[in-house]
């Protein structure tokens, strides 16, 4: 179970991923706010965040990271415009990294992506992939 700070500092690294490109497309906000729901974050402090980051807190849980990991994975390809997107899978490789996930993982999953409608990889199919390498 993930604390309050876990979950806010979740939130913000997923905002600061969102703002890459600039703004925060309206898709990606509902997107946004509907993870501050799952993660029992109010809405005023979710739109604090937006503003105001706060610092990065490192997950003890692997299946927290991976979880985490995968709602990056969705918020980048949840607007279908980015077709080719060099900019955000390299961003999304080095947010894997920092939490700690292996590369050959973060590779995989990457590589595999495109070969997914909408490049959603399911969770079933992510797991067993962080699992083979965590093993």
């Amino acid at each position: 179970m993930i604390n309050r700070v876990e979950k806010l500092s979740l939130l913000s690294e997923m905002i600061a991923f969102a703002k890459y490109d600039k703004d925060i497309k309206n898709i990606e906000y509902n997107f946004l706010l509907g993870v501050a729901k799952q993660l029992d974050i109010a809405r005023e402090d979710f739109e604090y965040l937006i503003d105001h980051p706060v610092s990065y807190t490192h997950l003890k849980s692997h299946s927290e990271r991976i979880v985490q990991f995968h709602r990056l994975v969705l918020l980048m390809n949840i607007d279908q415009e980015n077709e080719n997107n060099s900019a955000g899978v390299i961003k999304l490789y080095n947010f894997g990294l920092r939490m700690g996930l292996s590369h050959e993982s973060i590779t995989k999953v990457l590589y595999l992506m495109e070969s997914f409608p909408n490049k959603i990889v399911p969770p079933d199919v992510l797991i067993d992939i962080f699992k083979t390498q965590y093993n």
